[in-house]
């Protein structure tokens, strides 16, 4: 697993839009819970994304966003390209994370891992019983997590059972090592824009993996493709704006992804478009988008483009995280008595 620290997103992620920089003001605006204003110096936080397809502004609003935000905040941060939960990439970098997943698996009952709501919906959708590599998808994740002896992870509310899960996998791991070796692991709430709905269906979450492009905005769409995209986003025949995902989901998404990307509450939102109609509010949605993207785009070229840069970062990263990896994976293995 390419594991990147804190130095690489403030590469990557460092050109974003000037009003990023005011997060730290407008933390109640955008919907963000905030731990505390003192911030412990020993936090560690643990995100990753998975390297499959490209980016869109779900994974932008829900994760990329915030993950810059959090880089102005006293801790650690490991911020991961999850190679090994895609079958499309090569194995890790780092190969304590499958060595610790294994450890932990010996020890979780598979009754315990049945119950998880995710393996529930695969299960439905399988014709061959499900894969193990699913089944025991929640194990990975959770030591990926422990690895790093993480202490907050940014998550939505649908991730919250992951966190819960990790938490008892720490304490079973902790009775067997005899001590309270891996610390509780806290969640952070990203902002409400976390569930961005599809385009075509608002029923269902934004996703990489939909039949169709025409579902999600990409990052790297251009601007026409995103203004043709919300041009044809599902709404309903009511042509007043108004904020309600129960009766409206559709014109209701499209307010969410404007909250995101204007830094403004759903109320706000619906105030300036008094008088709008539907069709007229898209356009207004677009240009929000466009506005923050275009800039975002650009850089995103401009790097990839300089794929040495790229390739550095990611050793530098990966030799970073590898020595905390290593030395905690070592601890684990003389508690567990694996050692020589």
């Amino acid at each position: 697993m390419q594991l990147k620290r804190l130095g690489i997103m403030q590469r990557l992620l460092r050109k974003v839009p000037v009003y990023l920089k005011c997060l730290n003001k407008n933390k109640q605006k955008i919907g963000v819970r905030f731990i505390s204003s003192s911030i412990p110096e020993d936090r560690v936080i643990f995100s990753g994304i998975q390297p499959t397809g490209v980016p869109h502004i779900g994974n932008y609003l829900g994760a990329i966003k915030y993950w810059v935000s959090l880089q102005q905040e006293p801790g650690k941060i490991f911020y991961s390209i999850v190679d090994l939960h895609s079958i499309t990439i090569p194995r890790s970098d780092i190969p304590e994370h499958t060595l610790l997943s294994w450890a932990i698996g010996c020890v979780v009952p598979v009754n315990r891992l049945k119950i998880l709501p995710q393996w529930q919906e695969r299960m439905k959708q399988s014709k061959d019983g499900g894969h193990i590599g699913t089944f025991t998808y929640p194990v990975l994740q959770s030591a990926d997590i422990l690895l790093y002896k993480a202490t907050h992870i940014p998550v939505g509310e649908d991730q919250l059972i992951h966190i819960n899960l990790t938490n008892e996998l720490a304490q079973v791991m902790n009775r067997r090592l005899l001590k309270p070796f891996f610390p509780r692991v806290h969640s952070i709430s990203t902002s409400t824009s976390t569930r961005i709905r599809n385009l075509r269906d608002p029923s269902v979450k934004m996703s990489k993996s939909a039949y169709s492009e025409q579902t999600r905005i990409e990052l790297t769409d251009s601007d026409d493709h995103i203004w043709r995209k919300i041009r044809r986003s599902v709404t309903d025949c009511t042509s007043e704006i108004a904020y309600d995902p129960e009766n409206r989901p559709g014109v209701s998404n499209l307010i969410e992804i404007h909250c995101g990307f204007s830094n403004l509450t759903p109320d706000e939102v619906c105030a300036d478009a008094k008088g709008l109609d539907t069709g007229q509010y898209k356009r207004v949605v677009a240009d929000a988008v466009i506005t923050v993207l275009a800039p975002l785009r650009q850089r995103f070229h401009r790097l990839r483009n300089d794929e040495g840069h790229l390739k550095s970062v990611l050793k530098n990263g990966a030799d970073r995280a590898r020595e905390v990896a290593v030395a905690n994976w070592e601890c684990v293995r003389r508690l567990l008595g694996l050692c020589a």
